[in-house]
């Protein structure tokens, strides 16, 4: 357990850089483009933004993925990238389907990179719902200014 433990950790610490590192890089560049389109709003470039946002979570979140696809290949417990990576992103994902499993000394891999991915899924959700929030508060002001029509009001 502990061989599993201190193998996993590296690929943790990584994961935890990398999902950091994309998450500063989304929130600065979003807040950046928020700070020149002060006044304006538009539909079209709200769901832009949030997609950017969504494809860069979900670009750190492969990316991890791909990590610890690449331990498994290293420790040799694959013997192709694509089987280590479907493996990985079942495990990352908490599905756990079972149809491949490691062999009993590295086992424990699996929990702990479904660990890793819970809460790198849950910085995901957070960096989704803040950028969900802004709008919501940047379109409410627009509103009470009287700037924007409500597009949910019913006239």
């Amino acid at each position: 357990m502990l061989l599993n433990l201190l193998t996993g950790l590296p690929v943790m610490l990584f994961c935890l850089i990398l999902q950091a590192g994309l998450l500063v890089y989304c929130v600065r560049s979003y807040a950046r483009f928020r700070a020149r389109q002060v006044e304006q709003q538009s539909v079209l470039v709200d769901i832009l933004l949030l997609a950017l946002v969504m494809l860069l979570m979900l670009l750190a979140n492969f990316l991890q993925m791909a990590a610890w696809a690449g331990l498994f290949m290293l420790i040799d417990e694959f013997d192709q990238f694509t089987t280590a990576l479907y493996y990985s992103a079942v495990n990352f994902a908490t599905l756990g389907y079972g149809d491949i499993v490691m062999s009993p000394q590295w086992r424990l891999l699996g929990p702990i990179e479904a660990a890793n991915g819970v809460l790198m899924f849950g910085v995901s959700t957070a960096a989704m719902t803040a950028a969900v929030a802004d709008m919501l508060r940047r379109n409410q002001l627009l509103l009470d200014k009287g700037q924007k029509e409500n597009p949910f009001s019913h006239r």
